[in-house]
């Protein structure tokens, strides 16, 4: 265990002479003091000329759990060295992870997300921020669009080799979610700096450095009024004969499961996956998948998930079989089957995971909740307009609503957490500023 672990951000990769003078007296001491530098190999390039003598080095490569291991064997002082905010989908969190937050004296600089939108005079308060570095670009793209068609939006998305500023902009285009305005942002607070103002169509077409920051606004970019909708109306979703959860059904279904910022979410049963594209739109650091059997169902998901633009994987398959193929869940919402289904679900779920199940039929519904634990009765009447004008109240069929399991305490359950995996250290680190970019 080291004795001490400082994290310094570098505001710029402008050269040895250059970095040196950009470090503040306490990261410079920091960085003075260590016996062992954990750093990207441009971040050790940057630093040379100030690195103390005999210092040991260890450079940050592709696995992280080994660089963790090298610090946790340094019993001296440690220093790692990060790109702008290391906070920032960066190496504080699995250095926190593995060392605690109090054993950890972090040195900020400026992230190049702030520096992008300060080259464009934009406040960035109400951006959402998105990284294609170290995850499925398919999944960034989509998250991307979705927070572009709010109004006035504003988005910054984290660039990478294999993720560049052009193939961010051609996924874009099949999308329906052009954002007027792109922005490519490129070494930022280097000599070589540059900012590149176009549009969706110039963004695919070009050649970008592929370590960027890409803004997508609308209009001024001025922050405006948001809201936050669940339960969408059915006519949000592509559906079948009336084959979809009710909205109201719905918003029930998400607060009762109790979305945490991050883990694995399946939509078991998922017909038109309405409420597995809720799920993705409030938690979008959800992994979210749809299992539906029915191939004009598992069409019309795929559908809604393109036209809501979140990141949801459909799946066409029965369950339970279907189901061996994805991840243990933390959250699952069972939308159809039988109780064999809700078994094999119970059978997978992680620890203090949570399933909510709907159910039509009364006998159903109470076997499920002598597995889960709760039920609630939802009676649904509808004002329907007379002749006249007036309205009367036609009642639907009841829904059943449970879920469970309640062996933890409704506490508990609502604030939890990410949700921590193996792979959550690695992809931290290698989502942009923590990353060796």
């Amino acid at each position: 265990m080291p004795s001490s672990v400082a994290v310094v951000g570098l505001a710029g990769l402008a050269g040895p002479a250059g970095a040196g003078a950009a470090l503040g007296p306490a990261p410079a001491a920091a960085l003075a003091g260590a016996d062992l530098v954990v750093a990207g190999r441009r971040q050790l390039a940057a630093v040379a000329a100030v690195l103390p003598e005999g210092v040991r080095t260890a450079p940050i490569d592709a696995d992280v759990t080994a660089v963790l291991d090298a610090v946790a064997a340094e019993p001296g002082r440690v220093c790692v060295l990060a790109s702008g905010d290391p906070g920032f989908f960066g190496i504080v969190r699995p250095l926190a992870e593995r060392f605690g937050r109090n054993h950890l004296e972090v040195h900020p600089a400026p992230s190049s997300v702030s520096l992008a939108f300060a080259r464009l005079g934009l406040p960035w308060d109400d951006a959402v921020v998105v990284s294609a570095h170290g995850r499925p670009l398919p999944e960034a793209v989509a998250r991307a669009a979705g927070a572009l068609r709010a109004p006035n939006a504003k988005v910054a998305v984290l660039t990478s080799p294999d993720s560049p500023p052009e193939a961010v902009g051609a996924a874009l285009m099949g999308m329906d979610a052009d954002p007027g305005t792109a922005a490519v942002c490129s070494r930022l607070g280097e000599p070589g700096e540059t900012c590149t103002v176009t549009d969706l169509a110039g963004l695919a077409a070009g050649r970008f450095d592929p370590l960027s920051v890409v803004v997508l606004f609308d209009g001024d970019g001025v922050p405006s009024e948001r809201t936050l909708a669940w339960g969408l109306p059915a006519a949000a979703f592509a559906h079948r004969a009336g084959m979809i959860t009710k909205g109201e059904v719905r918003a029930v279904v998400l607060g009762k499961l109790a979305l945490p910022a991050a883990g694995v979410l399946w939509d078991v049963g998922a017909g038109s996956a309405s409420v597995a594209v809720e799920c993705a739109r409030l938690a979008p650091g959800l992994d979210v998948s749809a299992v539906e059997h029915d191939p004009d169902l598992a069409c019309l998901a795929r559908r809604n998930v393109r036209d809501h633009g979140v990141a949801v994987r459909v799946l066409e398959g029965s369950a339970p079989k279907a189901l061996d193929a994805l991840p243990p869940p933390d959250r699952v919402f069972v939308g159809g089957g039988g109780l064999s289904v809700l078994d094999a679900v119970l059978d997978r779920l992680r620890p203090r995971g949570r399933v909510v199940a709907t159910y039509a039929a009364m006998d159903r519904a109470a076997a499920a909740a002598d597995r889960l634990g709760s039920l609630v009765s939802m009676d649904l009447a509808r004002g329907v307009r007379l002749p006249d004008g007036g309205l009367r109240l036609a009642a639907e069929n009841p829904v059943f609503v449970v879920w469970g399991p309640d062996g933890d305490s409704a506490e508990a359950v609502a604030t939890e957490g990410a949700v921590g995996t193996e792979g959550t250290v690695a992809r931290a680190v290698r989502e942009g500023e923590g990353a060796d970019r």
